[in-house]
């Protein structure tokens, strides 16, 4: 069974004609459109397609001004990409240890880790479940808030919409997120002079005059072709489907798993809805866990981990002077967690299966 499927038909193949029987190629008018329709969906004035979350990631902090040597704190529990553009900045990752049941940033430890030179937090919506946004904001005070909502395009916190809940945001849209564009981001925001910088970053640092573009900052090139745009704005018709049907699946999973005392699936807490971008479980300490991995995939079923623990791996122990397991919560479920398939065109029997097999495969190595 496969991890996942994208939810893909003809639709979005004639999108993708009409684009190249425009002629326009890059990014163009139905990027826009793309942008004015996600921004719409989240509630915001303004979005920004990217070639990748993490360019879009990048983007925030460059407009924000983030500057070589300042912090950005990060929760523990993520794929490196989050920290990877903290880097790429000149910056310094400040890593915080993660909640044990919803595998989100901690509020509790954001306080201990400002310092004068923090210069932004970005929190991530784990799999499509949205961090204590109220909480980090009242934390963070002034310091502007990057939500890390690779996973949450659909999740809500207290009613209000995933990528609105900071300063920025930004989503992504590979294939294993709930829409795809191939490869592509969005970055979303209220403020119209970081939305224009954020803009300008992105294409080059140009600006148009009348004739020609005046380069005004050394900017990149992070922008989404018309083509990605076309797959996207086809998959947002399907969005609501997708979203209604992973829910169902991902509670079908947590009525068979309840069942099992050696597998305890991510919490989604009351104040927020998830996408279930990824069906994660946490395996018992009992078991290894890269085990149940190995007898899962002989056996013909894609499963992964759930991701990473930034301060278990090298870079993070070798530059910046992190210790193996510093991080409660973040090295226990790093070492346990399980991603299991789930896509909208799996079957009740499809959840069935990989349950009784998780179980099976378990219980062979307890």
């Amino acid at each position: 069974m496969k991890l996942t499927v994208p939810e893909l038909g003809m639709e979005e193949l004639q999108a993708i004609k009409e684009v190249l029987d425009s002629g326009n190629l890059t990014q163009g008018p139905v990027a826009k459109d793309f942008e004015e329709t996600i921004a719409g969906y989240v509630g915001v004035p303004f979005g920004i397609a990217t070639s990748s979350c993490t360019t879009g990631l990048h983007l925030c902090l460059s407009a924000l001004n983030v500057k070589p040597g300042q912090e950005v704190i990060i929760p523990d529990f993520t794929f490196p990409a989050t920290a990877n553009v903290v880097i790429q900045q000149g910056a310094i990752p400040v890593i915080v240890d993660v909640d044990p049941e919803s595998f989100t940033m901690d509020p509790s430890s954001l306080a201990g880790a400002i310092t004068e030179n923090t210069a932004a937090i970005m929190p991530v919506h784990a799999f499509g479940v949205c961090a204590d946004m109220d909480e980090i904001n009242r934390v963070a005070g002034s310091i502007p808030v990057i939500e890390d909502a690779a996973c949450a395009l659909g999740s809500t916190y207290r009613g209000r919409p995933a990528g609105s809940l900071g300063s920025m945001a930004a989503f992504s849209f590979h294939p294993r997120k709930i829409i795809t564009t191939g490869e592509g981001g969005m970055v979303t925001l209220s403020d119209p002079d970081l939305a224009n910088r954020v803009r300008l970053l992105s294409t080059h640092g140009g600006q148009r005059t009348e004739l020609f573009l005046e380069f005004v900052e050394a900017g990149f090139n992070y922008r989404m072709s018309d083509i990605n745009a076309a797959v996207g704005l086809v998959q947002m018709t399907r969005l609501g489907s997708i979203i209604e049907r992973r829910t169902a699946l991902a509670n079908y999973y947590r009525s068979l798993l309840s069942n099992n005392p050696l597998v305890q699936v991510q919490s989604v807490p009351e104040f927020t809805t998830s996408t279930y971008q990824s069906l994660v479980v946490l395996v018992s300490n009992q078991v290894n866990r890269d085990d149940v991995i190995r007898l899962l995939r002989r056996r013909g079923h894609e499963v992964t981990l759930g991701t990473y623990s930034l301060h278990n791996q090298p870079i993070f122990v070798n530059r910046f002077g992190y210790v193996p397991g510093q991080f409660q919560h973040g090295d226990n479920i790093y070492r346990r967690s399980l991603t299991l398939p789930l896509f909208p065109s799996m079957t009740k029997s499809d959840v069935e299966e990989m349950c009784d097999v998780l179980a099976e495969s378990i219980s062979h190595l307890v």
